[in-house]
């Protein structure tokens, strides 16, 4: 991919967002060039989203690693949700299409990211258990509102 093209592709991405503010279910509807589909246009939408999320995770997970006393899975929490509020459009656009089959395998990833990163399984483990508990924790994350004592957690426990 050239300069040329990544730029275009960041313009588009950045049209089909500005559009989504007014309509998020009708974002995909026309695919903009360089795109050829709307499966293309939401791997590259959720690409964006994941690029924004690692980025918070890997910054809240060097800060507890210099804080023993913080929790993997408060940070992650806490890293999940600030990139959700930061990019608002983004989140939306994506949660409306999350039945498409082109994001199946995007969220299977993102879900096995969060559940390494916050700590909840481990590397050794199968990739499909590892999205199962990604995914109960997503779920728990976006349905709890803020906890500061993180007690939502004992709740994810029975879901294993």
């Amino acid at each position: 991919m050239s300069w040329n093209d990544f730029h275009q592709r960041q313009h588009s991405i950045q049209t089909v967002l500005d559009n989504a503010r007014r309509s998020p279910s009708e974002a995909v509807t026309q695919v903009p060039a360089p795109f050829t589909d709307s499966a293309e246009l939401l791997r590259a939408l959720h690409y964006k989203w994941n690029q924004q999320l690692t980025g918070r995770i890997e910054v809240a997970l060097a800060a507890t690693e210099d804080a023993p006393h913080d929790d993997r899975v408060q940070s992650v929490t806490a890293a999940w949700r600030q990139t959700a509020a930061a990019n608002a459009v983004l989140r939306d656009v994506l949660d409306q299409h999350s039945a498409h089959p082109a994001l199946e395998a995007c969220a299977a990833g993102e879900q096995r990211m969060l559940a390494l990163a916050a700590g909840l399984a481990e590397h050794t483990e199968p990739a499909k258990d590892i999205a199962r508990v990604g995914m109960a924790f997503l779920q728990l994350l976006r349905a709890t509102p803020s906890d500061p004592r993180g007690g939502w957690r004992r709740k994810l426990m029975p879901s294993f």
